[in-house]
């Protein structure tokens, strides 16, 4: 599965010493009308806009950073609010929600 175009826009600035953009004024993205994807419309950063074939070797980078965001949603789905683990806790111990969450890990795993 192809990967976000902002993801890889983002491990490009990163890698290349940018570490906040703000989508709606530094980097702009937009769909192509003819249905070949987004690309970008504008680049208001201070280093050089990336060529297609720069953003593509992000990949791989940019799948795995989706897919561990993609677990740990789901993990924190699943873990619940601060007061339900806080119950876990006073009721069960730290030990038993640790054990919990361990296992909620191991359900959801990272690359």
């Amino acid at each position: 599965m192809a990967s976000q175009l902002s993801t890889k826009v983002k491990l490009y600035c990163a890698d290349n010493g940018v570490s906040s953009i703000d989508f709606t004024k530094d980097v702009m993205l937009q769909d192509n009308s003819d249905g070949a994807g987004p690309f970008i419309h504008t680049w208001n950063l201070d280093i050089a806009q990336p060529t297609t074939e720069q953003l593509d070797a992000y990949e791989a980078t940019a799948a795995d950073e989706e897919y561990n965001n993609a677990q740990v949603a789901k993990r924190v789905a699943e873990y619940g609010s601060s007061a339900e683990q806080l119950e876990i806790i006073v009721e069960q111990g730290a030990d038993a929600l640790a054990s919990r969450n361990n296992a909620i890990k191991a359900k959801y795993p990272k690359k």
